[in-house]
């Protein structure tokens, strides 16, 4: 692991690094906020998944994070959204390939040797980041906007014991019946649907559910809230009954500005659960 910057924050410290990845097959590059808590001890840890066409930096940059996570003395990971780099596969399409890694492990060519962010988000870099920094994998919990908040949601609920809660911003719930997401799924996963469902928010909630808080917002004015399809998951955590908030914030877009707006809220819903006992 190789250092790219390292920059005072909120009395902690906002780093970028790289480092060759086993999952991926390539170099990543992650960043890493550490709160001024963690000179002195473990804390606990936040994951923030980014959307189509983001890498690490976006949300870094742009979320206003950092300050909240400084308050709560909570450290926050920023993967990239894919890998990258010279032979990796790539897609003049936006929604696919390098940026578009949609959280899944590829099955299929050109895909499979390097497109496994599943694997990658869920085993390699914890491990890597455990080993490496103050973080207590004790209390971890994760967050994402749009395919991240997808990728937050499906994530928590196949893994439900490592994290006290999730939340969303504009999330993908319902991608094995949106256009965003088929198309991605047949590419990456092959023609058998049956390999999608585990990245389904709402085939998760209607299945499994989750054991603990869920928090996910999505702008009454979303340009892309038909690919959302917000109410699908609404309907699964209400037969479920599974303990939710679920909100429709009038007025706001899918643009970080909307994320920006609520990420204190965010912050705080997980900082509860996390100092929870």
């Amino acid at each position: 692991m190789e250092t790219v910057s390292e920059n005072a924050c909120f009395g902690g410290t906002q780093g970028v690094y790289t480092h060759k990845s086993k999952a991926c097959d390539c170099d990543m590059t992650f960043g890493l906020f550490l709160p001024e808590e963690a000179k002195w001890g473990a804390v606990p840890v936040l994951w923030y998944l980014s959307g189509l066409t983001c890498t690490h930096e976006n949300a870094m940059t742009k979320a206003g994070a950092q300050q909240w996570a400084a308050e709560q003395g909570i450290a926050l990971v920023f993967p990239d959204t894919s890998p990258r780099g010279e032979g990796v596969a790539n897609d003049d399409a936006f929604d696919l390939g390098q940026g578009a890694g949609f959280y899944v492990n590829a099955t299929q060519d050109p895909w499979a040797p390097h497109f496994r962010m599943w694997d990658y988000v869920t085993e390699e870099l914890p491990v890597l980041i455990a080993s490496n920094f103050a973080i207590d994998s004790a209390r971890q919990a994760i967050t994402g906007h749009s395919m991240g908040g997808h990728g937050a949601l499906t994530i928590a609920m196949n893994i439900p014991d490592r994290f006290a809660s999730v939340s969303a911003f504009s999330p993908i719930v319902n991608p094995t019946q949106s256009s965003w997401g088929r198309k991605q799924f047949g590419a990456y996963l092959g023609s058998d649907e049956s390999q999608w469902s585990k990245h389904d928010a709402t085939l998760l909630m209607n299945e499994k559910g989750f054991d603990g808080p869920i928090l996910c917002d999505t702008g009454t004015s979303d340009q892309f809230l038909d690919l959302l399809m917000p109410e699908s998951f609404a309907k699964a955590c209400a037969t479920r009954r599974q303990q939710s908030i679920l909100r429709m914030q009038p007025g706001y877009d899918h643009s970080y500005f909307f994320v920006s707006s609520f990420m204190e809220e965010h912050i705080a819903f997980h900082a509860e659960a996390l100092y929870a006992g």
